[in-house]
Order: structure tokens, then C-alpha cells, then sequence
């Protein structure tokens, strides 16, 4: 997926979720949308450098999205709408199940609603998608903060493949170069025991990294997931 019309900045401060006051190159404070509501505490951090999307929309009120953030040497993707786009793009050119016959975002299912359903020749199945951005020594985790959200869509998960559907949990890591992607059972102990429960139950848990530039993103390779503190799944 690309953006348009990247804008260099530094951060300064995030009066709440949903906007962030940043450092334009010209020295000008400007306040700007944040496209992601999770903490991010570690990632957005006084003078860290972040790049900006100009607003399709003229008449909003703020003229900038931030995008991603510079974490040491690493570019992170805080783009919370973006896991779901590039796990479609890449899904429809074969890289999810060959055969893909149908892929259709955003598909009720009982009670439920999932990021995908789609269709392989006799196959069916759904999957939930989840934005990575937490990273800790080479390490990411899932979720930054508790999600009974997250829980909920695992347990739904379950149903699903009880019922005789392919179920599985995808991970968008939205950084390169990481070690494996585990829960993160500090935060969330209950997100960590549902996603256990789910693999035991045939649900598949995946990740992928990205490939990630400011104007950018791009799904990669896969990365392996430690369900165990002990053992890689």
C-alpha cells in the first residue's frame, strides 16, 4: 500500500489518543491526527522523528496523519488501518491460500463480525487481523494494551472452527527484522490464555513482518510466533 504527500516531523507531545503536536521542517507546531488509538507510550516519545500523510480531505481539521515513527534504527508503521490493507492486497495475489476464490472484508457470521472471509475451492474460512507495533529487544508483542475486544474476536475464532471453518488469527507486524512475535501476557494475561486455547483448538496463528518505507508498506515474510515462553510454534 502507499501514501501520498509524506511530510517529515518531530513529535512533541499527544494531548490525547486521537491527535499528536508535532515539529514541521520549517520549525512551525502544527497539531495532527494519530492513526492509531493504542498507547504507542514507547514509540512516541518527545523529538522522536515521524513522517506524516497529507489529508485526502482539504476541509478537515487537522491537514496531517501521522504514519510512522523512527524507533532507534528501526520505521514502524503505526497505521492502524493498514494491517487490514495489506494482508488483503497480499491474500488476493495468492499469498494467503492458493486458489483464493474469494476474499470479502468485513463479513458477519452469527453474532460476529471478521476482517475476512474467503473462499478456496471446497475450503472456506475467516480470519481476524491485528496491527503489531510493540517491539521489546528484537521481540514483538501483542496487544500494548488489554483488548477483551481482542479476546472476544479469539474466542469467536474457536466458534468458527467448530462449526467446520478454517479460523486463523494473522498478525501484521509493521516493522522488519524481528525474532518472533509472542502475546504479551504482562498486559493481557487473558488475551495470551485465549490465543493458547485457540491453537489447541485448530485455529491457526500467524504472523508476517512488513517491509517498511515512510511512503510504504508492504507485507514480508513470516516470523515465529512463541506461544510457549519455552517453545516456538
Amino acid at each position: 500500500m502507499q501514501y501520498t504527500h509524506i511530510v517529515p516531523a518531530r513529535f512533541c507531545s499527544r494531548p490525547n489518543r486521537f491527535i499528536a503536536e508535532v515539529e514541521l521542517p520549517d520549525g512551525s507546531r502544527e497539531r495532527v491526527h494519530v492513526k492509531n488509538t493504542g498507547r504507542c507510550r514507547e514509540l512516541l516519545v518527545p523529538g522522536a522523528r515521524i513522517y506524516l500523510e497529507g489529508a485526502a480531505h482539504p476541509a478537515r481539521k487537522t491537514r496531517f496523519d501521522l504514519v510512522a515513527v523512527e524507533k532507534g534504527s528501526r520505521l514502524i508503521n503505526m497505521d492502524a488501518q493498514a494491517p487490514n490493507r495489506v494482508f488483503g492486497e497480499w491474500a488476493r495475489t495468492g499469498g494467503f491460500v492458493p486458489g483464493l476464490a474469494l476474499l470479502r472484508p468485513e463479513t458477519a457470521w452469527g453474532s460476529s463480525r471478521f476482517d475476512f472471509y474467503w473462499e478456496a475451492e471446497e475450503r472456506r474460512g475467516f480470519v481476524e487481523v491485528k496491527g503489531v507495533t510493540l517491539e521489546e529487544d528484537g521481540a514483538v508483542l501483542f496487544p500494548d494494551a488489554p483488548t477483551e475486544r481482542g479476546v472476544k474476536h479469539v474466542e469467536e475464532l474457536m466458534a468458527c472452527r467448530e462449526e467446520g471453518y478454517e479460523a486463523t488469527l494473522f498478525f501484521v507486524v509493521q516493522m522488519e527484522n524481528v525474532k518472533w512475535l509472542a502475546p504479551n501476557d504482562r498486559t493481557h494475561p487473558a488475551f495470551g490464555a485465549a490465543v493458547r486455547r485457540a491453537a489447541a483448538a485448530g485455529v491457526k496463528i500467524l504472523a508476517h513482518t512488513c517491509c517498511v518505507r515512510p511512503d510504504a508498506l508492504e507485507l514480508s515474510g513470516p516470523v515465529p510466533v512463541r506461544l510457549d515462553p519455552e517453545n516456538e510454534c
